[in-house]
């Protein structure tokens, strides 16, 4: 089966970290991974500098990168306004994520749920009409930092509602990382009976990052994000870490079977080139202990 993987490294990879990248070297970064062979980058981020400074200059970001046909450059949004800078600075896929909890949505985006539910059903009209792809994150969907677990019976009455308004996808986030696979299972499939393609972002917080992923997989999603090296976090979110890493992601795929089109040879030397920007270990671990071929089983 193949299996699409979106890169958010050069969004959610760094929007956390302590050392700021230039425009320029966050456009490498996505240049170096459609070399790689990712088939969608999630580039930049259409949110307000100054809550965000790691995510500045967006546009400038979009412009210099060096387009590879037949990748998908996406950018992530949470307002209206965003989406119209991303649709003026020529993305092919905007990314609208809102949190389905009060409080985590009160405090990242100063919106409800209700609201945002309603804005995701308009973006995703105004996407058809600008000919663009759009995708729509639910966030917290296992959990918020602020109110604990949440019901997946209240996940699932938001995600039917989006489901009406045809987006190219639902991506189910676990934005803080305290999800489990029976969990995942559960979620994914009953998004599925609504007909949507179904994704899914998790976190490695507590170290099931990788086990929600094939759940999820077995469980009939056929997208994934992840971040190259394993770099992540949500300024919002306290205590949320990074991101599954791309190329653990990968190897885990392939060695399943799956088809992704990455080189994971190539993707590896993009953690070990983005290690060195920032200056520090990445949290990834098969750029560290290299590739390696399993027999089939």
């Amino acid at each position: 089966m193949r299996v699409e993987v979106v890169d958010v490294g050069p969004r959610d990879g760094l929007q956390n970290e302590d050392k700021t990248l230039s425009p320029q070297t966050r456009a490498e970064l996505c240049d170096r991974l459609a070399a790689a062979g990712l088939p969608r980058i999630e580039a930049a981020s259409f949110v307000n500098p100054k809550r965000v400074p790691q995510m500045a200059g967006a546009e400038e970001v979009m412009a210099k990168i060096e387009r590879r046909p037949g990748t998908v450059y996406a950018g992530l949004v949470l307002n209206e306004k965003g989406y119209e800078r991303a649709v003026e600075a020529g993305v092919d896929e905007v990314r609208y994520a809102f949190p389905v909890t009060e409080t985590f949505a009160k405090r990242n985006q100063n919106t409800t749920v209700a609201d945002a539910t309603v804005l995701a059903a308009r973006l995703v009209e105004r996407a058809r009409l600008d000919g663009v792809r759009v995708s729509i994150t639910l966030s917290t969907v296992f959990g918020d930092p602020f109110e604990g677990g949440v019901e997946p019976g209240h996940v699932l009455e938001i995600a039917g509602k989006v489901a009406d308004s045809n987006p190219d996808e639902i991506v189910l986030a676990d934005t803080i990382g305290v999800g489990v696979p029976t969990q995942v299972r559960h979620l994914v499939e009953s998004v599925a009976t609504f007909g949507v393609t179904v994704g899914c972002h998790f976190h490695d917080t507590r170290n099931t990052g990788i086990a929600n992923a094939v759940a999820a997989v077995e469980s009939g999603a056929t997208v994934l994000d992840a971040s190259v090296g394993g770099t992540g976090g949500c300024p919002f979110a306290p205590k949320a870490t990074g991101n599954i890493s791309t190329e653990d992601l990968v190897y885990t795929l392939h060695g399943m079977g799956h088809e992704t089109s990455i080189d994971l040879g190539e993707l590896i030397e993009v953690a070990t080139w983005l290690s060195g920007q920032l200056g520090k270990e990445l949290p990834g671990q098969v750029y560290k202990a290299g590739n390696f071929e399993p027999v089939a089983g």
